[in-house]
């Protein structure tokens, strides 16, 4: 693929973040920043302006909420996808996710395959 989708990942477990970059990868995205914090997140957003950020809802520094409201007030930043990567999934926490901004909320503990579908849904891939 020659257009891939570009993907900034953001997750404080280094496990994690590995498995959903090679989620990613295999969605046929391109993984532009891998980070392990909020603040770092958004400085990479910030500079790669991805298509869409994978974001743990809890992270140091900024919190994946955090981040997600903080893109979706920036001009430059404002169109990116959001998909929140969180072990709290009661109705509470994915209603908080997305009024926060995401598009859309994955529990953890998931599957790469989950993860793979939904990557590609929020780049416009299909997954034919």
């Amino acid at each position: 693929m020659d257009a891939s989708a570009r993907v900034l990942v953001a997750d404080d477990e280094e496990d994690i973040r590995l498995l959903v970059t090679l989620a990613v990868r295999r969605a046929g995205c391109s993984v532009v920043a891998a980070v392990a914090d909020g603040a770092q997140a958004l400085a990479a957003a910030r500079v790669e302006l991805p298509d869409l950020v994978v974001l743990d809802v809890s992270m140091p520094e900024a919190t994946g909420l955090q981040v997600c409201a903080a893109l979706r007030a920036e001009p430059g930043t404002a169109g990116c996808r959001v998909l929140l990567l969180s072990a709290g999934a009661s109705p509470d926490d994915i209603a908080r996710g997305l009024a926060a901004g995401a598009d859309a909320y994955l529990a953890k503990p998931f599957t790469v395959a989950g993860l793979v579908a939904q990557v590609r849904l929020l780049t416009a891939r299909d997954a034919a």
